[in-house]
């Protein structure tokens, strides 16, 4: 562990610590300009000059299960034992933009997420939780617009001023269409609706981040983390020419801009991986886009552990995959970090696993050196060879997505999704050989696993909703909600910004399966073809 001497950090030798290592230190001077200074462009070396000196990295737990009611118990358990941001995770309803009460929605209300049928929900949800203080990541993508205006209401009710939000949605529809599947409207509207947001933000909610562009969802389908970053940038690169195309100035949205990236165990590729990116984004927002503020040059990023890596066989060995993905992420220079919890390839996590996972990040943090010197790996022959080959790759695959036409036209030719499915193919077949280990699994098995309880949702939650949302509809002035339907309508056949007829629609207690059908009957519902 690191020791504190007054304001300098040592090691357990008793030998300084210095805050940043450049090559000067060895006299290279070549390596040096090459290298750049942290929070200096193209930011290979991180996007803040002092990184973790001043402070860690953003600790958030991904939690959200059952009712608003249970998610509000477990979100205040994980404040109190020192989260530093929540991170909502929405059942499949929610994501699809069904109620409860929907027959699609049967068998499916509570599981992988909360539910949030309406405004009712998210005011238990946070209930007691001070959104002026606290940050909150919500990973809602086609209709991230409707839980982001639930957030601003509900923070409104409390009485703090929108522009004090922090957070971000997800928003990252293009990623949906490639490896999810959590689509709800054609590509077209869903850009249309991803600008719209990013107006309304601007002008209402200056601070949330406006989209968190994500690579982590290819890469749990199987996309090597040169995949992972070129295609996650592909789509960035999609959205902010949407944004300018709507008359957006760059300089105006991009620095609201996100991204969210896997960490795997492999570390050095990992580092190596977050390095390239970081490089590859500074250089577009420069050099395609004419950006001019520096912000808008820097790619911020959450991490999350790789939830594809853990194993249902001897799930304490999860907890060793776990805290070695952190590293990873750490090293890499995340801005913000989820660590999943040992027993998530089992069921939905206990209320000891969430807190072992946060804890996992508390060592990291506080016991160990990491955070003592920015880039720690920065002049390592290897994570530098590494940096340039994982960003020549990357760069390859990004020109072979703009000589189909952009990441939409790729996403319609199959291309992306191609790809990666050949690289979890290649995955599977090396798993299934031996020649890739997986402990537990391929090799270093038990004879005999033993018996682990997982947390589970109570199936009752599908009538309860139901309940709540009859005792809605009945008690709501109805003609108030029809009434900022039909504008909403309007809105979604027109040009006018759609956030704002929705917020009417949410806050007269519209839900949300009424607000997404209404943009169903005039945008549509996406359908995927295979015939690629």
């Amino acid at each position: 562990m690191a020791r504190e001497t007054g304001s300098a950090r040592h090691t357990e030798s008793g030998l300084p610590i210095e805050p940043v290592y450049g090559p000067d230190a060895l006299g290279d001077w070549d390596a040096a300009e090459k290298l750049g200074e942290p929070g200096a462009y193209p930011y290979t070396r991180g996007v803040y000059p002092s990184m973790y000196t001043g402070r860690p990295w953003t600790m958030r737990q991904y939690a959200g299960f059952g009712t608003a009611k249970e998610s509000n118990a477990r979100y205040k358990q994980l404040i109190e034992n020192g989260t530093m941001g929540l991170s909502v995770a929405f059942d499949l309803p929610t994501q699809m933009g069904h109620d409860s009460d929907a027959p699609i929605a049967s068998g499916e209300v509570g599981k992988v997420g909360v539910v949030i049928d309406s405004i009712e929900d998210m005011r238990v949800l946070f209930d007691g939780i001070p959104l002026d203080k606290v940050s909150t990541s919500m990973t809602i993508n086609a209709p991230g617009a409707l839980l982001l205006l639930l957030y601003q209401l509900v923070g409104e009710e409390q009485g703090v001023d929108p522009a004090k939000l922090t957070g971000t949605i997800q928003n990252d529809v293009l990623k949906e269409y490639i490896a999810r599947g959590t689509y709800i409207f054609p590509p077209k509207p869903s850009l249309r609706l991803i600008a719209d947001i990013f107006k309304y933000c601007k002008a209402e909610i200056p601070k949330w981040n406006t989209i968190s562009i994500s690579g982590y969802h290819m890469a749990e389908a199987g996309a090597s983390p040169a995949q992972e970053i070129a295609f996650t940038l592909a789509d960035g690169i999609e959205y902010v020419r949407t944004a300018v195309a709507a008359g957006m100035d760059v300089d105006d949205f991009a620095p609201r801009l996100s991204f969210f990236f896997v960490a795997r165990t492999t570390i050095l590729e990992e580092v190596a991986k977050f390095r390239a990116a970081r490089r590859i984004w500074a250089r577009v927002m420069k050099e395609e886009f004419g950006a001019k503020n520096p912000k808008s040059m820097m790619l911020r990023f959450h991490t999350q552990t790789a939830g594809v890596q853990l194993t249902a066989q001897q799930p304490e060995v999860n907890l060793v995959r776990v805290a070695v993905q952190g590293l990873a992420a750490v090293l890499g220079g995340t801005q913000s970090l989820h660590t999943n919890s040992f027993d998530e390839a089992i069921a939905l996590p206990t209320d000891k696993s969430a807190r072992l996972a946060l804890r996992t990040q508390q060592v990291l943090a506080y016991e160990t050196d990491v955070t003592a010197t920015v880039d720690p790996f920065a002049g390592s022959y290897v994570v530098e060879k590494m940096t340039d080959d994982v960003e020549a790759a990357a760069v390859e695959l990004m020109g072979r997505v703009e000589d189909l036409g952009g990441a939409v036209a790729a996403i319609e030719h199959g291309f992306q999704k191609n790809e990666i499915e050949r690289s979890a193919y290649r995955i599977a077949q090396e798993t299934d050989s031996g020649e890739r280990v997986v402990v537990g699994v391929n090799r270093f098995q038990l004879d005999e696993e033993e018996l682990y309880e997982p947390h589970r949702v109570d199936p009752a939650i599908e009538a309860q909703q139901a309940e709540r949302l009859k005792k809605l509809r009945a008690e709501r002035d109805q003609a108030a909600v029809d009434a900022a339907l039909a504008d909403l309508k309007k809105a979604a056949e027109g040009t006018d910004n759609v956030l704002y007829p929705m917020r009417t629609a949410l806050k007269a207690r519209a839900t949300v399966g009424e607000v997404c059908n209404t943009l169903r009957e005039v945008w549509g519902a996406y359908v995927p073809t295979d015939a690629f």
